[in-house]
């Protein structure tokens, strides 16, 4: 079996308002030998669970590999430990291997790590240079977040990953206008990205920034300002080159994420972390089993088995509204061949007069508003 690997890394300098993702403070850690102990604790358990995962799923290729978080690169020099365990895995030899990291924690001995151990592909979350909006959603503290220190890092990191330097940035923060998106993305060329991620703000009802909004101690910029500033930031990246070859992703020279296309073409992936989640699909049947591990690192550290993560059973019907879901994030659309070979009938077959009425449309743009109507006619055809 192929399927790529996820490994979450839950640590962070410090938690953004807006953010999530499963991850603690490490500063609530006082002791840096209490520190590094629970780092190397968790690095252990990751190692395990992954060799039991490959194991368990009997894989003999991983084509891409992605360590996120949380801020893989709080971990610093520890990171060796587990690029050198990878490496020791028969069936680890990934094309494309990514790390997340943060400006404020990328350094030169960081960086020749992971170099050395594999990592050709960097992701840096810079968000904005705008400090009000920056502050306003507690991105990182201000003496680590300077524009020049955010400078010099986005240029050490370029030095490493002259070809695959990614860059994350987010609109519609407060205090954001047209110009500021304008200034984030015209920075970031400087150091001259293969791959810029563009998110539009969104709000989830349990993070911090949900609580600051209903208690109206902030302010988001109203829906269509919003709507208004993404389009802004798409409209300059098309113009400097870049391909929008997915909802929130533009490429230089074809540089697209192969680990996040697999994902959104719904092909199998494992993954290994407090609060990770993995999906392997058995295309005989069509059946899928989706896993995910519970967002407490003490309970991974002491028992990170495979067998004790929850689970659930996708059916044919939900794999193929996964797969239209996934694949039309793609300007490229879902992967036909794969599709059929999948579920024996042809997308056509599944949602054909739904896209004869899209035909001249964006589906990409206007995603939401197609899958309605195309999940409508799936279930007319299928139940």
């Amino acid at each position: 079996m192929i399927a790529s690997l996820y490994i979450h890394i839950p640590f962070c300098s410090s938690l953004c308002d807006y953010c999530d993702f499963y991850s603690i403070d490490i500063n609530s850690i006082k002791e840096n030998n209490l520190k590094n102990e629970y780092f190397d604790s968790y690095l252990k358990a990751l190692v395990l669970d992954i060799r039991e995962q490959i194991e368990y799923f009997k894989i003999e290729e991983i084509p891409t590999a992605y360590i996120g978080g949380g801020t893989p690169s709080v971990l610093d020099s520890k990171i060796k430990y587990l690029l050198n365990e990878l490496n020791k895995i028969s069936c680890f030899n990934p094309v494309e291997f990514t790390i997340e990291a943060n400006t404020e924690s990328v350094a030169n001995d960081f960086l020749d790590i992971c170099k050395d151990g594999g990592i050709n592909r960097i992701s840096l979350g810079v968000q904005t240079f705008n400090e009000k909006s920056r502050l306003a959603v507690n991105r990182g503290r201000s003496e680590h977040r300077e524009e020049k220190k955010v400078k010099k890092s986005l240029k050490i990191a370029s030095s490493y990953f002259p070809d695959s330097l990614c860059v994350d940035l987010i609109t519609g923060l407060p205090f954001q206008d047209n110009a500021a998106v304008f200034n984030d993305i015209n920075k970031i060329l400087e150091f001259n990205p293969s791959h810029i991620s563009l998110y539009s703000l969104t709000v989830d009802p349990e993070t911090p920034l949900a609580k600051k909004i209903n208690l109206n101690t902030i302010l988001l910029p109203q829906n269509e300002i919003a709507e208004e500033l993404w389009l802004t930031g798409r409209e300059l990246l098309i113009t400097k080159g870049f391909e929008n070859y997915e909802i929130s992703n533009f490429a230089k020279d074809n540089k697209y994420s192969r680990h996040n296309l697999r994902y959104w073409r719904l092909e199998n992936w494992i993954g290994a972390g407090a609060a990770a989640s993995g999906t392997i699909i058995n295309d005989s049947i069509p059946q899928g089993k989706r896993y995910a591990y519970n967002s407490n690192i003490d309970e991974y550290i002491k028992n990170p088995n495979i067998q004790n993560a929850n689970c659930e059973i996708l059916d044919k019907l939900t794999l193929i509204k996964e797969s239209l879901l996934m694949g039309y994030r793609c300007s490229d659309g879902p992967d036909l061949t794969l599709f059929k070979n999948r579920f024996s009938c042809s997308i056509e077959e599944c949602i054909g007069e739904t896209l004869f009425r899209w035909q001249n449309k964006n589906k990409m743009l206007y995603l939401n508003r197609f899958l309605e109507e195309a999940f409508v006619e799936l279930e007319r055809r299928m139940i």
